[in-house]
Order: C-alpha cells, then sequence, then structure tokens
C-alpha cells in the first residue's frame, strides 16, 4: 500500500500550473495557425474556448488542492483507544475513512490503542512505510510527537489540544469547538427537564472538559429563562474516560438522589445511556450520532446529539501539505462556520446537531419535539443558523461568571465564585479557551 502511494509521488513531480501554462501556450499557437490559413470564424473560436477551458480548469483545480492530482498524501491517526464502539476514536476514524473517500490521492492508515509510551516508536514506524501526516487523537499520547519534528522535518505532526498549545513549524495543535454544539444541546435540554435537574457523568475536572461542559450550561440556561425555569446541573467525576462500572454509578445516583430526568456525558462508555434506557429518561449524546451509526439505542431515549467532524481538521493539514507548506497554520481551533463537502456531495461543519442520521433541528427527536416549545425550536434553528455563518457565538455572546469551583493551574488560581471574569459581549482568544478557562460556571454543582 505505500509502495503504491510512494511511486505515485514521483509521478507527480511537474506542477500543475506549469502544465496548465504549456496547454494555453499550444492553445494559443494554435489558434495563431488557424487564423493565418485562412480558417473561419468558428474555428478561431474553437481555439478561444479552449483557452477559456484551460483557465476555468485552472480555477476550478485550484480550489480543491488535495483533488487535483499534485502528488499524494499518506495520513495515518494515533488512536488512545479501540476504535469500535467508541464515540471519540470512532470520530477520527470515520474522518480518515471519509477524506480517503473524498481524495483520489490521500490514504489512510492507523494504529489503535497506543499509550504515550508507543507514540514516537509507531510514529516512526508508520513514516518509515511512507506516512506524511502522524497524528495523536489525544493529548497525552500526541504530544510526545514533539520530540521528533526536527528528526522528520518532511513530516507533518499533529496533537489534540487539551491546554497545552506548544507547537514548532511542523508540529500543529487542534480542536473542534464543540462547545457551539454543546450549547445548541443545551438549550433542547433546558426545555425537557420538568424536575428541573440535569445531570452530567464526567471524566475529571481539565481544560477541555470544563469548556465543553460551559457550553452545554450557558444553553441550559438560556432555555430555563426564556421559558422561566429554576434549573440545576449537577456534575460528578468518574477519573477516567472510560470506567464503565463508575460512569454507571454515577448516572444512578445522579437519578435516585438527584432527581435527574435529563442525562448526559463527558465520558466515552455507554453506561450513562444504558442507565437512561432503563430508567426511562432523556439522553443527550456526545461526539457522534450514537443511534444513527452505532445503534445503542433509540430516540424514545436519544433526545439529540452533536456530531464532530474531524475531517475538516485534517482537511486543512492535508491541503497546506500538498501545497508545500513549510511553515503551515500550527493551531487549529475551527468551529461551525468551516466545512468540508465529502465524496457524496453533502456540506457538513466541524460540529453539528445530528442523531438517527439527521441534523440540525431536525436531529432533535420526533419523541421530544413536542415537549419543546416553539420558541426554543425558532432559537436553536437561529444559533445555528448564526454560528454557522460565523454571526455569533455563545463564548463571546455571554459573561463568565464563576461558581469558585474548576481546576487550579500553576500560575492561574480558580476564580472565586461569584466573580465575573469575562463581560458579556467580548470575545475571549482561542488561547484563552483552549489553555486558561479553568473554572466551572455560576449554576454548576460539583458534587464529590
Amino acid at each position: 500500500m505505500f509502495s503504491k502511494i510512494l511511486s505515485k509521488n514521483e509521478a507527480h513531480k511537474m506542477p500543475r500550473v506549469l502544465l496548465w501554462l504549456l496547454l494555453l501556450v499550444l492553445a494559443l499557437a494554435m489558434t495563431q495557425c488557424t487564423s493565418s490559413g485562412g480558417e473561419d470564424a468558428a474555428d478561431s473560436g474553437d481555439a478561444a474556448d479552449t483557452a477559456d477551458t484551460a483557465d476555468s480548469a485552472d480555477e476550478a483545480a485550484s480550489e480543491d488542492t488535495a483533488d487535483a492530482g499534485d502528488g499524494t498524501v499518506t495520513l495515518a491517526i494515533q488512536h488512545f483507544s479501540v476504535i469500535e464502539g467508541t464515540t471519540w476514536s470512532g470520530a477520527h476514524d470515520r474522518a480518515g475513512e471519509r477524506l480517503a473517500e473524498k481524495y483520489d490521492n490521500v490514504e489512510y492508515v492507523f494504529r489503535e490503542e497506543v499509550g504515550p509510551d508507543l507514540t514516537v516508536p509507531y510514529a516512526e514506524e508508520l513514516i518509515a512505510n511512507g506516512a506524511d501526516i502522524v497524528i495523536g487523537n489525544a493529548e497525552f499520547m500526541g504530544l510526545p510527537l514533539q520530540e521528533i519534528t526536527e528528526k522528520y522535518p518532511d513530516v507533518y505532526f499533529g496533537s489534540i489540544i487539551a491546554s497545552d498549545l506548544s507547537t514548532e513549524r511542523n508540529f500543529i495543535r487542534l480542536f473542534p469547538r464543540q462547545y457551539q454544539a454543546l450549547y445548541l444541546e443545551g438549550l433542547i435540554a433546558g426545555a425537557l427537564t420538568e424536575t428541573g435537574n440535569i445531570g452530567i457523568v464526567s471524566a475529571f475536572p481539565s481544560v477541555q472538559v470544563i469548556r465543553r461542559t460551559n457550553g452545554f450550561v450557558l444553553g441550559v440556561q438560556d432555555a430555563a429563562e426564556m421559558l422561566g425555569k429554576e434549573v440545576n446541573i449537577y456534575v460528578r467525576y468518574a477519573g477516567d474516560w472510560f470506567l464503565p462500572p463508575e460512569e454507571r454509578g454515577i448516572a444512578e445516583t445522579l437519578i435516585s438522589e438527584y432527581n435527574v430526568d435529563v442525562l448526559t456525558q463527558q465520558t466515552d462508555s455507554g453506561s450513562p445511556l444504558d442507565v437512561a434506557v432503563e430508567q426511562d429518561i432523556w439522553f443527550v449524546g456526545k461526539d457522534m450520532d450514537i443511534v444513527g451509526f452505532y445503534g445503542w439505542a433509540d430516540t424514545d431515549t436519544v433526545a439529540v446529539s452533536f456530531d464532530t467532524r474531524w475531517e475538516v481538521l485534517y482537511d486543512h493539514m492535508i491541503n497546506d501539505f500538498l501545497a508545500g507548506e513549510q511553515n503551515p497554520e500550527t493551531v487549529l481551533y475551527l468551529g461551525m462556520e468551516s466545512s468540508i463537502t465529502l465524496a457524496d456531495g453533502t456540506e457538513v461543519p466541524t460540529v453539528d446537531l445530528m442523531n438517527d442520521g439527521k441534523v440540525g433541528i431536525e436531529a432533535i427527536s420526533p419523541a421530544a419535539l413536542p415537549l419543546i416549545p416553539q420558541e426554543i425550536l425558532d432559537l436553536v434553528e437561529q444559533r445555528r443558523e448564526q454560528m454557522i455563518a460565523g454571526e455569533w457565538d455563545p463564548f463571546t455572546e455571554h459573561a463568565f461568571i464563576s461558581n469558585g469551583t474548576g481546576l487550579e493551574l500553576e500560575g492561574l488560581p480558580v476564580p472565586a465564585a461569584g466573580e465575573e471574569v469575562k463581560p458579556a459581549g467580548e470575545e475571549p482568544t482561542a488561547e484563552w479557551l483552549l489553555s486558561k478557562f479553568n473554572f466551572d460556571l455560576q449554576g454548576v454543582t460539583i458534587l464529590e
């Protein structure tokens, strides 16, 4: 597989622009010849059409670098977990497959269950076999790739951002603005709750987890304010991303002791969903369409999910690589305003609501839809459209008021309860959101 790709690379050494210039010169020369030979105007017009076609083809080709045939690229993703039955690694794997389907000159390869001690040796093995872009799909096993960036200057390396924004010329940090879709989910959850109690089974306090949770919280609170509801948002940490028994226990406790009637998670196992099915309460999914893609439950339980299209971020890296960028953009923090057109012609933004194969407002469960007031449905649709257009963002529009809990970072304590850290209308920087948003918002209760 790799040898085939490397041989194709050799076949594409001549730049596309040069080829098109040669074609254009040839077309013009043919025009001159037919004119001097006394041919009629129709022939001259045909030659002009040929030149116009060449220009149009050049413009079309420049719009889609990876499809232009300038070379090949092998995208290698190192997954920290297994792919099958996981929403996180599953979404990354689907991204690789979609890019390989979209572009004839893109190959996708992967390794599963890669720990931080294996990241570098596996990466070097992949590079030896032709990998051009190597990704670690979690920060703890992506950061070690920095050790070999200088050793392989022609390779792009990538790592998911958690809080560390360290980069180098060929070391790229990436993350989607999932909080945007989580905000929309929060609007729906806030409308659906009858008890006013919403529970989150979470992994552990980190900037990534806190940022995602806070996006959801703002949506819940906006819906509650619009509907005149009192809401409580309870979070309990399991201690890691994949601990099925602990996640189950937390979900059961949230329901039995805190009267939660809408449940979501910032963990990776299916245990919280299982409990939601058993207890007949609403569940809000994350990272992938868990109904349509995995069939883990149906829309009688799953009110809505959000879907992450990592392919939008990887597409940026692929096109930079094929364009020969020596200094590519090293921090990719893309939201709903960024999109990719898939092989079947479907355009998908970086994140979006998705449930049972449907997107946007149509992703809301048919069973849940009649329970949601029209003003909330209208707001979900409006905010989604605004974020896709790049005209609105929940983290810009809302104030950030600390609840006094969170994660103390080096040199950055958790703000005191009630402190306004950011006023409404002020846009936080990507750097601040990615590395310094270390506190829970007012209205969140962290359970011991």
